[in-house]
């Protein structure tokens, strides 16, 4: 059951719980979900939160509803949105694609990069390498402003989406991103661990996320093997 005296609010436990029941099979695509009543009785829960679970998994792109049917586990194709902003481990899993990550310790850096949302600013600095079959797909260089996120290098694991531990624990969410697009160069350091030859060009992604109080507080730089995927990206409202 649900934890009544968790910090995280009831819905996203049950969104949680959910996703989980998808990924285990219990729930495989094209299958139609309990209904809302259903699953409030289950869970011993309002329909409004559970409308508000099934609503966060339909962002994610997970679910779609049906007019008149129900909700539905939907049948995602083997390419990623990695442009969303429910991040980049969840627009792997929501296209069905097992992804393994690696994280290097985090550092505290002072960004002096000229154009950088956070420059002249303390930052958290995450380097995670993301491996789809033994191969490496997708370089990410995370800077998180140090002020807004006091002690988030301890809360980084290499299993957990950094949306998740930002919303569980800092109760932030984003709300809208600048994003950016261009073909560059590798250099030797970023080729030697995405395997490819150094000056290779590669997709190259900024982005930069704005949160309801702290516009610009992080800040994505993703290296992305356009070989092995396909990166979209959904414009226009969301599913359902």
């Amino acid at each position: 059951m649900l934890d009544a005296r968790s910090p995280l609010p009831l819905y996203h436990q049950l969104a949680e719980r959910l996703f989980a029941d998808i990924q285990a099979g219990r729930y495989p695509p094209g299958s139609k979900l309990p209904s809302e009543h259903e699953l409030a009785e289950t869970f011993r829960l309002g329909r409004p939160t559970v409308r508000q679970a099934t609503a966060a998994l339909i962002q994610r792109g997970l679910l779609e509803r049906r007019r008149g049917s129900g909700t539905y586990v939907r049948s995602v194709p083997a390419q990623v949105d990695l442009f969303s902003l429910t991040g980049t481990l969840m627009s792997f899993e929501a296209g069905g694609i097992k992804l393994t990550s690696e994280l290097d310790r985090p550092q505290n850096v002072v960004i002096d990069e000229a154009g950088h949302p956070l420059q002249g600013r303390q930052a958290v600095r995450i380097t995670r390498l993301s491996h789809v079959d033994a191969e490496p797909v997708l370089l990410e260089e995370l800077d998180f402003d140090a002020e807004r996120f006091p002690g988030l290098a301890k809360w980084v694991r290499k299993d957990k989406s950094l949306s998740d531990i930002i919303e569980r624990q800092y109760r932030m969410r984003p709300e809208s991103a600048d994003q950016s697009f261009r073909v560059v160069e590798l250099s030797r350091a970023h080729a030697r661990r995405l395997r490819l030859a150094a000056g290779k060009s590669i997709l190259r992604v900024d982005r930069t996320l704005h949160f309801a109080l702290a516009p610009g507080a992080a800040f994505a730089r993703m290296y992305c093997r356009t070989d092995r995927f396909a990166f979209s990206q959904r414009i226009g409202p969301q599913h359902g």
